[in-house]
């Protein structure tokens, strides 16, 4: 145990192969849970962390079965659904607690002062994003970082029909996991089978790829946006 205290470092929790080495399935479940609705998980990987397990699923799922001590006949398909099932599920539920929050305390937060696990200004991004795309917003901030996690808080703060919001809710969620977990998952499996070349052994380069295309269209409209104001 003081062994891995000492060999922790903070920034490990920005690694989403971390999670899954040192949690494995159920630790990946409250990440996307904590990153898809309370305001405190907007720092946690989303977007890398789904493509991540999608490279890891035959290891999360062998690990989930033997939790329960399970023993059958594996199927790539079948452990492929399960797992999309159960992040699915996570996402569903943080966006619902993120909801709920907005319309108990959202109108509060905005006298929050910042701390490191609250920042105003990226609520403010959120409301406004949301004011752009409506009720569509709860959909498309599935795939910005940041603004996933505070979109579902927003739509609680402004009154956003429960109805509605639970169909966006879970159509954002299905969208999401389905894309980044099935995308690792066949990359890892043609890239592997095609040209011998393992992506477990590069995660650090693929985490900042990206991280980036998920974050140059908000840098791009935040760059473009104070240009157009000057």
């Amino acid at each position: 145990m003081t062994y891995l205290l000492d060999a922790f470092h903070w920034s490990q929790l920005l690694q989403p192969q971390y999670y899954i080495e040192n949690g494995g399935l159920w630790l990946l479940l409250f990440v996307v849970f904590a990153e898809t609705g309370l305001f405190f998980g907007f720092f946690l990987p989303g977007d890398s962390l789904l493509f991540v397990a999608g490279i890891y699923s035959d290891t999360l799922i062998s690990h989930f079965f033997e939790t329960f001590h399970i023993n059958i006949g594996h199927n790539q398909w079948v452990d492929l659904f399960i797992l999309f099932a159960f992040i699915s599920v996570a996402g569903i539920l943080g966006n619902a607690v993120g909801y709920a929050i907005g319309k108990k305390v959202g109108p509060a937060m905005y006298d929050w002062k910042d701390n490191m696990l609250f920042k105003q200004k990226y609520l403010i991004q959120a409301q406004e994003f949301y004011n752009k795309h409506g009720g569509g917003a709860i959909i498309v901030a599935r795939f910005i970082p940041i603004v996933r996690t505070f979109a579902p808080i927003v739509a609680g703060i402004v009154g956003m029909d429960q109805k509605k919001f639970v169909s966006f809710n879970v159509i954002g969620s299905i969208a999401w996991v389905f894309s980044m977990l099935f995308s690792g998952h066949f990359l890892q499996k043609w890239i592997l089978s095609e040209f011998g070349f393992d992506l477990k052994n590069h995660l650090e380069i693929i985490v900042l790829g990206i991280v980036f295309f998920t974050t140059a269209p908000v840098i791009i409209k935040l760059f473009f946006g104070k240009s157009n104001k000057a």
